[in-house]
């Protein structure tokens, strides 16, 4: 079984050293011994102790449940000071989200597929290191080096030409702001919501964003960025069916309608 992955030591130096504290003195304040400390540090610890769990968070501020799951490194500065405050963190947009990974017995990080009937599951345990080690998990050669990327299935025909049903790999999305307008993706929502393969543009001051399909025969529409759990950037994916060949008087409406789309998005932002 593949296990989760976690940040607790790499947390616990990492908040130590910001604090420029050393070993002997951060475990001194504590009242553990520096051993059980570097073991801690070191991940040599897989259990730490519930009373040591209350000693960090009190020490630093921060739920136990954000100095295992989020790695703090790659938070920023801003951010965690507002975690320390007991603030609700905004970043990117949105709420802080704590993205749950599984890797292999290497530590390189599982592609895991989300069938169908784990969508609904989804939604409420895509922050659960159990649900998503529960998940299928893939090897696919030729990925990237760098990032997270999980498969998804599509359902309906709202993305023609890609082909009804196929499976799309798509890479996380940890800064919603850099997103070009119009880029594709996963987007999963929540509440009763279904996850949706759109072209996405997050508007002005990222509150909204504005949700396309590639099929034409569908309106676009708009969702709350609070509405927004995860947003995966389309990378590849899997169909048993070949796509029909597009004639050239469709590519010429969807250029039109794109144009279109995008002067309409721009007169929204002069207007507002």
């Amino acid at each position: 079984m593949t296990s989760a992955k976690l940040f607790f030591g790499s947390n616990i130096r990492f908040l130590r050293e910001r604090r420029k504290l050393t070993q002997e003195d951060f475990a001194d304040r504590l009242g553990i011994t520096r051993v059980k400390l570097a073991a801690i540090e070191g991940g040599r610890t897989e259990n730490p102790s519930a009373v040591d769990l209350i000693k960090f968070s009190d020490f630093f501020g921060l739920s136990i449940d954000n100095l295992f799951r989020v790695d703090l490194r790659r938070v920023g500065e801003l951010p965690l000071r507002e975690l320390e405050a007991g603030n609700e963190l905004y970043m990117k947009g949105t709420n802080l989200r704590v993205l749950a990974i599984s890797t292999d017995k290497a530590n390189k990080e599982n592609v895991e597929y989300v069938p169908v009937k784990a969508k609904a599951g989804y939604r409420s345990g895509y922050a659960n290191p159990e649900f998503i080690a529960s998940l299928p998990k893939f090897s696919v050669p030729g990925l990237p080096q760098t990032g997270t990327f999980r498969m998804f299935p599509t359902t309906g025909d709202s993305m023609l030409p890609v082909p009804e049903g196929a499976d799309v790999i798509c890479r996380y999305v940890e800064d919603w702001t850099m997103l070009k307008p119009g880029t594709l993706c996963i987007v999963i929502l929540d509440g009763e919501q279904d996850f949706v393969f759109k072209k996405v543009t997050v508007l002005p001051e990222g509150k909204k964003m504005h949700l396309e399909s590639l099929n034409r025969a569908y309106e676009p529409y708009e969702v709350s960025a609070g509405d927004v759990i995860e947003i995966w950037k389309f990378h590849s994916y899997f169909s048993n069916d070949v796509p029909e060949r597009v004639s050239e008087v469709q590519h010429i409406s969807t250029a039109v309608n794109e144009i279109l789309q995008r002067l309409k998005l721009i007169e929204e932002k002069i207007e507002g």
